[in-house]
């Protein structure tokens, strides 16, 4: 029984791939199924087929084309809307159709680099290759040359077998250009740590910062700050705990040293006091910067000074 279940876990194929951006910090982005891509690729062909229909009754409207010759020109104006439709969209919205917008899902890099025109260009190219010109082959060829419908038939079929055999749900073009298509991901935004409710007191009147003890730090230093207070939230046992608070009592000392607060804090107050000088120290950078005044760190004087 093992060795079958491990043989079934190595055909699995992963929902999920991670991406290493030219940054280096990687990303794991969740693969759009065939499900999603087609119910994308659907909504695409109805807008452009929508495009072609105004179209054509414009030129029937006009006396233009008459019924010997609406099936080509028909033919040939669906290939000239669709193909800037698909590579114009792409590149304006960063690898997404309307389809594709209304749907959530987006095309990216393989390698976590930006989408180049050459890449959109050339899997939208092979799209029609794949699907649209065979597809207008049989729809246009009659009973008289079975065969060539039955090629075209069966090239499709397989094109549009080949992103369910593929790891990463890749047709023909994606493998060509060197793109996969993904959900775009859900943005989870954290708390505010200023919008807190102010209930880090000592007493009724709570801890006072006063407009100059907020001049020795900037954002850089405020930043760090909020990672400190953030990694608040979990609470590890043992020697690890011991050693955060360790820290914390530290970073209060030097805080109290460097910005002249004369008042001790009690050990249960550290984190209460840290809580409100992070307030307190983001409305001062907050109100400065309205003043053109942007203080990136604590050496900010110092630099103005020589430069």
């Amino acid at each position: 029984m093992i060795p079958r279940l491990r043989r079934k876990r190595k055909k699995e194929r992963p929902s999920r791939d991670q991406l290493m951006p030219p940054e280096g910090v990687p990303l794991t982005m969740q693969i759009a199924g065939v499900g999603v891509r087609l119910g994308a690729q659907i909504t695409d062909i109805a807008i452009t087929t929508a495009a072609l229909v105004c179209i054509m009754i414009l030129l029937a409207t006009l006396n233009i084309t008459g019924p010997q010759t609406i099936v080509a020109i028909g033919a040939l104006l669906f290939f000239l809307i669709r193909v800037p439709y698909y590579i114009l969209a792409e590149l304006v919205w960063n690898g997404q159709t309307l389809g594709k917008r209304i749907m959530k899902i987006k095309v990216v890099s393989h390698d976590g680099g930006p989408l180049t025109t050459h890449a959109l260009v050339l899997r939208n190219m092979m799209k029609e290759a794949e699907v649209f010109l065979p597809g207008t082959l049989v729809l246009m060829l009659d009973a008289s040359s079975p065969l060539s419908s039955l090629l075209a038939f069966g090239w499709i079929a397989v094109c549009l077998f080949v992103p369910v055999f593929d790891r990463y749900r890749r047709r023909l073009g994606d493998m060509m250009a060197g793109t996969h298509v993904i959900h775009l991901p859900v943005p989870v935004l954290l708390k505010d740590l200023a919008r807190e409710p102010r209930a880090l007191t000592l007493d009724r009147k709570g801890f006072v910062f006063l407009s100059h003890q907020l001049d020795h730090y900037g954002a850089f230093e405020l930043q760090t700050l909020e990672g400190l207070l953030r990694a608040q939230g979990t609470r590890p046992a043992g020697n690890i705990l011991a050693e955060r608070d360790k820290t914390i009592a530290t970073i209060v000392e030097k805080i109290r040293k460097k910005i002249g607060y004369a008042s001790p804090v009690p050990p249960a107050d550290r984190l209460k006091f840290l809580q409100a000088f992070y307030k307190a120290q983001r409305e001062h950078l907050e109100q400065r910067q309205l003043f053109g005044d942007r203080r990136e760190n604590k050496h900010y004087a110092k630099n103005g000074e020589d430069g």
